[in-house]
């Protein structure tokens, strides 16, 4: 004989209300970014307190490639 089913198997504590926690969500939020290729990605706070915007992030994120390029260069000079 099967067992019915009637309840959700649901791990959420019953003294949680969704309609409070997803209170002020906005659906779709980033979902323009998406379709456009964009990849969202989230900084650790400390991280963000140091780039006042994704302008800065790009930038920085720009030399960290310029410099790997440098070091890759000077690694390959040294082994020949």
């Amino acid at each position: 004989m099967k067992k019915k089913t009637t309840e959700l198997n649901d791990e959420l504590r019953p003294e949680y209300d969704l309609k409070s926690l997803l209170k002020g969500g906005v659906r779709g939020k980033y979902a323009k970014k998406y379709r456009a290729g964009t990849k969202l990605i989230l900084l650790e706070p400390d991280v963000a307190k140091a780039f006042p915007n994704e302008k800065a992030v790009n930038e920085a994120l720009r030399l960290v490639m310029k410099l790997n390029k440098v070091q890759d260069k000077t690694r390959q000079g040294a082994r020949q």
